[in-house]
């Protein structure tokens, strides 16, 4: 029998998970991993295990806890902190699943014998490569960009294959505890939270003008760390404006903590076609080499926007874009919906 740890975190999609593989004749250990959480946040860790246990319980499997509560605060919020501190826009979910999910428990469990270590991302892996979830509405293959054809080889995705609607048709099937549990929500381990503010009580407010494209000044704002490129809330606009007409942030001068905004978005100084990757993972040179035409998507199911990759970092869109910024993860994908690499945006 090959042995599978698999991520169980107390949702459905996990739970589900365990159940197919058990059904199809593995070894099943569950694993739950107990991550950091911010001192002002309702710590839910004790009632997510607590419908792990039931689960593997319900399954009759082991099920083991492994705390990465520091890891994953030196491994994920550190690195968010800094990155957002220098101006950039990283994305702490695929830090999660590159450092603590395939990063940590993917080594802990091969160095226990696990041949497979599987989760309930909605991703599927065909032949050692990674794919799009085949529901479009769940997909998560986006934050899984940082994973290696190794790693690949020894990743199972049981739920990948199913729509969501399926999944919650086999937890009642499966009669499993949670099968009714509400889907969790907002960033990996943590939850729902207003990210702004989590970000304003580890980094220093920093007040400073908001300016529009002429550099008058129209407004302040707490910190231009805070804000994102498109973003039309939390500036304070003094000056005169046309009613009913919000404005948007269309540049960032971190050095100077200004924000430049305008009511007409178009309008941005940062328009891009092209984009250079750093930090560039490729799961498929040869497809990637051959696929002139791909697809980049630059935002958690964001559009599929067509585009050129040129060796030996850039992708050139084939229509101009105003969101694009530093730090943000960009996923490319054939026509079929393979991932061949991904990267984040330079500076």
């Amino acid at each position: 029998m090959k042995k599978v740890f698999i991520g169980l975190s107390g949702g459905v999609d996990s739970a589900v998970s365990a159940a197919l593989l058990k059904q199809q004749g593995y070894q099943v250990v569950g694993v739950f991993i107990k991550a950091w959480t911010p001192d002002d946040i309702k710590c839910t860790w004790r009632d997510d295990r607590r419908e792990a246990m039931r689960v593997a319980a319900h399954l009759d499997i082991p099920l083991v806890t492994w705390d990465l509560a520091k890891q994953y605060k030196e491994k994920v919020i550190d690195y968010v902190l800094r990155e957002y501190q220098a101006g950039r826009t990283p994305n702490p979910d695929v830090m999660c699943n590159k450092e603590i999910k395939f990063g940590l428990m993917y080594q802990k469990a091969r160095g226990l014998g696990a041949d497979f270590v599987a989760t309930g991302h909605y991703a599927q892996v065909k032949n050692g490569q990674l794919f799009a979830g085949k529901d479009t509405t769940k997909d998560q293959s986006y934050f899984l960009w940082t994973l290696t054809p190794e790693i690949l080889q020894h990743t199972l995705f049981p739920v990948g294959g199913l729509k969501k609607s399926e999944v919650r048709k086999l937890a009642k099937k499966f009669k499993l505890p949670n099968a009714a549990r509400p889907d969790s929500q907002g960033v990996c381990f943590i939850g729902q939270i207003d990210f702004k503010q989590f970000l304003k009580k580890y980094l220093k407010s920093r007040p400073g003008k908001v300016v529009n494209e002429k550099g008058d000044i129209i407004g302040i704002h707490e910190g231009a760390i805070f804000h994102t490129l498109g973003e039309r809330h939390g500036l304070t606009i003094t000056a005169k404006t046309p009613a009913d007409k919000p404005y948007y942030v269309i540049a960032k001068e971190i050095k100077k903590n200004v924000l430049v905004a305008s009511q007409s978005p178009a309008k941005s100084k940062v328009v891009k076609t092209e984009i250079k990757l750093e930090q560039l993972n490729i799961l498929a040179q040869a497809r990637l080499e051959d696929n002139r035409k791909i697809f980049a998507r630059i935002r958690h199911l964001g559009e599929l926007l067509p585009a050129q990759f040129i060796l030996p970092n850039t992708i050139k869109l084939a229509t101009p874009r105003t969101d694009l910024a530093p730090g943000q993860s960009v996923v490319i994908y054939s026509r079929d919906n393979q991932v061949l690499a991904g990267g984040v945006i330079s500076a």
